[in-house]
């Protein structure tokens, strides 16, 4: 007889613990996924391009380089940190050279000490 009493006593402790759990209001979904993308490894490696990308547009002596295996979307980018670049400071340094923007809108580099226009 103690032993059934036992047995009832875990079985409805059981039963309740299982319900309690079990009637818990579903999870806010959206909220879910802005954590999972929060603390997502991806998310933190777009978020230190974004940083890098932000430090080159807004020093002009950074160098950009475009090479010959860069992607068409690489290229795209890099050309318009570039020309960005040349509108907010009129200068900008692409591959090695620094280019110039006069009033005029005219893009020029310094070749021995003269105007290049380009």
């Amino acid at each position: 007889m103690n032993i059934f009493v036992v047995f009832l006593i875990l079985g409805v402790a059981f039963f309740l613990v299982y319900k309690k759990t079990k009637s818990k209001k579903p999870r806010n979904l959206k909220l879910d996924k802005f954590k999972n993308k929060l603390q997502s490894t991806q998310t933190n490696i777009e978020r230190i391009f974004l940083r890098e990308e932000e430090k080159t547009f807004s020093n002009p002596n950074i160098n950009i380089y475009i090479g010959n295996y860069d992607n068409e979307e690489n290229i795209n980018r890099k050309s318009n940190i570039h020309r960005a670049r040349l509108s907010k400071f009129k200068k900008s340094k692409l591959n090695g050279e620094m280019i110039f923007q006069d009033d005029e809108q005219r893009i020029y580099k310094f070749n021995n000490g003269k105007k290049v226009y380009l």
